[in-house]
């Protein structure tokens, strides 16, 4: 309904033969690039502000480049990338362009190591200087870094103190570009421990750059960074010496997969990705683990390390409402679960009349909920028949028996996403009219004045679209009552991880919260949070509490729902406007390994989270609130 922007996607891919077996066995030393491009695309749901990769040869004599990177902005990134790539072997006779010894020897982009990206951003800030992958760069090949990550850090000024600590100045206030400083410093601090080590042998020249590049250890380099990172996050990283890594948050909270044989190391944000491009089965991926970092050396050898403790698994549950693929078997099962989980309070809001309700849903990422939802009312509905024709006994006429039996669940595609309209041309009631324009509906669908519809979608956030557009676009068609239902709880908190939600006016059940206080005359309480947040700011180095919780705490579930389906309404919509949200027992019940609820709990595993989130609430008093009262 409202589209959120996810925190990126990563990908790495490591050959683990020279070019020419590829070239005998698929036709093509371009075998890893290929693999990079269809793994990129198959998760460009999760940025389409950006794409962009890096990619490492092994093999190159100084005064020879062998690390390359390419970076564009847009939804066509992807595409403008790889085009730029080939672009370079357009000119080449096709006999040179065969040969993989040529290929490696002379063409950009022919190696061995890839780690690409796709952007979502959730600070606000864009342009190509904040494309992934990130490099730094040097004249010894093992100090040369490139990075990339699916991530979001809370606690970016206490990285900041740490870089500024060993006498660096960065250029920059981003925590991508200080994690490559923080990661870039101790690479250089592990090179120089080896050339210190080497030289102190007997080695000379060459042969300690020879030396180091062989033996430096990337594990104590991601170890030392990692210890001060706050946040959810896996992030991948390539030296020019042919070292790569990835390493997973200690929550789990980001994921990430991979696979690996006698050919290929590739690692991807999701597992049906690596799934379809590799054509493996599912159980040949495996998790990186909360805490656990995979490392492939230059000459190809896999481990996985424990480098930082797991802490209380926190696995984002939006990753299987919302963001990954649904063709991931167990996501689709989840989804389903969601939806039928529903069941019960929807049937109580229809007042269990299915003669008269119509179920439908919002395209496209609320589809399988809404099966798992018809599942649900089908059981019911076998269940109802059952008992009627129990109850009729011996006596039932045929009449009664068809009569039953023909109930059925009356289930329609009532709202068609058309085209992306662009409103930001328009202003005020001239951007609202095109707003509704979004949705197409289809008419008949329902009986005027006669039936409920009850429409399913994967979440409510800040009730912006569903006002301006679906509310009004589905009133036309004179349902009696429209039931909307979210397959997730109610959105409350700020996501500080790597969705962009990160302000509390975004959301309407904080602003549904905050207009039942205000009618409750509670208004002491709104000032009262504020004043704990603040003072809790004012100590940061105390017990960090979510104070933002007892804006909710005087209300019910269905207390907010209702509120926020009268703040949906208005004179302009004639039908009776219900709201349906997933509990957060029923999220757990679906989702039973993916805990992690802190936009709808307020329950952030990091302090930094809990932080972040009462400054967004002084942010919303401060800037906001203040400012109303005084009006």
């Amino acid at each position: 309904m409202e589209t959120l922007k996810h925190e990126c996607g990563v990908v790495m891919i490591r050959l683990l033969k020279p070019l020419e077996y590829y070239q005998c066995k698929y036709g093509s030393w371009t075998y890893a690039l290929s693999k990079l491009y269809l793994l990129m695309e198959k998760q460009h749901n999760r940025g389409q502000e950006g794409a962009g990769f890096a990619c490492v040869k092994l093999e190159a004599d100084p005064g020879e480049e062998y690390m390359f990177r390419e970076r564009a902005t847009g939804t066509g990134a992807i595409t403008e990338i790889f085009d730029n790539v080939y672009k370079h072997y357009k000119e080449i006779p096709a006999e040179e362009l065969k040969d993989p010894l040529f290929a490696q020897s002379h063409l950009p982009f022919a190696g061995e190591l890839y780690i690409g990206h796709l952007r979502y951003s959730t600070t606000g800030k864009s342009g190509l200087s904040y494309i992934h992958p990130f490099l730094r760069r040097s004249n010894w090949r093992a100090r040369n870094l490139a990075i990339c990550g699916n991530f979001n850090m809370t606690n970016v000024h206490t990285i900041f103190q740490d870089i500024t600590s060993t006498g660096q100045h960065p250029r920059r206030y981003a925590d991508t570009y200080f994690i490559l400083e923080q990661l870039g410093h101790r690479l250089d601090r592990e090179a120089e421990h080896l050339f210190q080590k080497y030289e102190s042998e007997g080695l000379k020249s060459t042969d300690i750059t020879h030396a180091i590049e062989k033996n430096i250890d990337l594990t104590n380099v991601i170890k030392k960074a990692a210890s001060t990172w706050d946040g959810g996050y896996v992030i991948c990283g390539a030296t020019g010496s042919g070292e790569s890594f990835s390493i997973r948050d200690p929550w789990g909270i980001r994921t990430a997969f991979y696979y690996a044989d006698d050919e290929i190391f590739v690692l991807a944000s999701e597992r049906p990705v690596i799934q379809t491009v590799m054509n493996v089965g599912m159980n040949d991926i495996k998790e990186l683990q909360r805490g656990e970092a995979i490392f492939v050396d230059r000459p190809g050898k896999i481990k996985t390390e424990q480098i930082l403790p797991p802490q209380t698994l926190s696995a984002c549950s939006f990753e299987r409402i919302y963001f990954s693929r649904g063709s991931d078997l167990d996501i689709y099962k989840e989804r389903k679960k969601l939806g039928r989980n529903l069941v019960g309070t929807i049937l109580e809001k229809i007042d269990c009349d299915l003669e008269h309700s119509v179920f439908s849903f919002i395209p496209n990422t609320a589809e399988v909920a809404y099966y798992g939802m018809l599942e649900g009312l089908h059981a019911y509905l076998d269940e109802l028949k059952t008992k009627q024709i129990l109850d009729k006994g011996s006596s039932i006429s045929h009449e009664d028996a068809r009569r039953i039996l023909s109930q059925r669940i009356r289930s329609e595609k009532v709202a068609i996403k058309d085209i992306k309209l662009r409103t930001f041309i328009a202003e005020g009631n001239s951007r609202n009219d095109l707003a509704a324009h979004v949705y197409d509906i289809t008419y008949g669908s329902i009986v005027p004045a006669e039936d409920n519809l009850v429409v399913i979608d994967d979440s409510i956030v800040r009730g912006t679209t569903l006002k301006q557009s679906i509310i009004r676009i589905l009133d036309r068609l004179n349902p009696k009552k429209i039931v909307f239902v979210s397959s997730s709880p109610q959105i409350r908190y700020p996501d500080y991880y790597g969705i962009d939600m990160s302000s509390m006016d975004e959301f309407i059940a904080f602003k549904a919260a905050i207009e039942l206080l205000k009618e409750r005359k509670k208004e002491d309480l709104i000032t009262g949070t504020y004043h704990k947040a603040k003072q809790q700011q004012m100590h940061a180095n105390g017990a960090t509490v979510n104070y933002v919780k007892d804006i909710y705490a005087p209300f019910t579930d269905e207390d907010l729902s209702k509120k926020m389906a009268e703040m949906l309404s208005g004179p302009d919509i004639h039908a009776e406007i219900e709201l349906v949200f997933q509990t957060i027992e029923g999220l757990h019940a679906a989702c039973p390994d993916h805990p992690g609820d802190w936009y709808f709990s307020g329950d952030y595993p990091t302090p930094g989270g809990a932080r972040m989130v009462n400054q967004a609430f002084i942010n919303y008093m401060e800037e906001t609130y203040f400012k109303q009262d005084n009006t």
